[in-house]
């Protein structure tokens, strides 16, 4: 059994969600928990949430969102709190690779606090977008006693035990598959109870469909090269992601 703890259900990307929601029960994909991460998508989260049973989610404002005020804040959390299938709060981070200006760093940084004050408020998971900004985001989470994800995760053995010590399991994805990707050395020497698996479709394709569409029905090919990587067979890897997953956001 598995679940995707990361991907993008929604129909600005999928004509045919009945059709794959359907596939993912027939591949024993238990749970899909599916990223709200600005206005319209967040929208889109009760109507999904209702009508996909093995369909969670998670909320927040992305880094690259603009504009964002109080008054969105206090919406998302009414939306959190009006429906019991949001267990995340996230994906909210910082992007220092598409957007690198100091003026736009410290917009980020003030979006990023306001959502961790919120799921601290909240005593809820968040899901980091972190690119370029692993010193940044050490030190505000370091602030905090909060617990969740480092999306797409793809840095040093050293920087996930950081990660790790503070409470936070590490989003694996199709990087893991790639061949111009060191993960794999970060992944032998981590424990299986570090990680969880994602997906971010429709982004990040594994190998061998690096290029095209992703889908959750893609994990596993990730879970396979981590079993190939840790020397286990894709039970273990099955199991042992899914417990994490099911701890981190109270699944049951």
């Amino acid at each position: 059994m598995f679940i995707d703890t990361h991907l993008h259900f929604s129909k600005k990307y999928y004509d045919n969600l009945n059709e794959l929601y359907n596939q993912t029960k027939e591949q024993n994909i238990i749970k899909l928990i599916t990223c709200g991460y600005d206005k319209n998508t967040i929208n889109e989260i009760d109507e999904l949430t209702n009508k996909y049973r093995n369909v969670y989610a998670s909320v927040g404002f992305h880094p690259s969102e603009k504009n964002i005020n109080d008054n969105d804040i206090n919406n998302l959390e009414k939306i959190i709190l009006n429906n019991k299938k949001i267990v995340a709060i996230g994906e909210i981070g910082l992007d220092y690779y598409y957007y690198k200006d100091d003026k736009t760093k410290e917009k980020q940084k003030s979006l990023f606090i306001k959502q961790l004050n919120l799921a601290a408020k909240l005593n809820m998971p968040v899901i980091i977008h972190m690119r370029e900004a692993t010193n940044d985001m050490i030190e505000i989470l370091s602030a905090y006693d909060l617990r969740g994800i480092i999306h797409c995760f793809s840095g040093s053995y050293e920087t996930a035990k950081r990660f790790n010590e503070l409470g936070y399991k590490l989003g694996i994805g199709g990087v893991i598959t790639y061949n111009n990707s060191n993960l794999s050395k970060t992944i032998e020497k981590l424990d299986l109870k570090s990680i969880v698996l994602e997906t971010d479709s429709p982004y990040l394709s594994p190998h061998p469909l690096r290029g095209k569409q992703n889908t959750p029905l893609n994990i596993i090919y990730i879970a396979n090269k981590i079993a190939e990587i840790k020397k286990t067979d894709i039970e273990e890897v099955a199991k042992i992601t899914t417990n994490n997953a099911c701890d981190l956001f109270d699944l049951g």
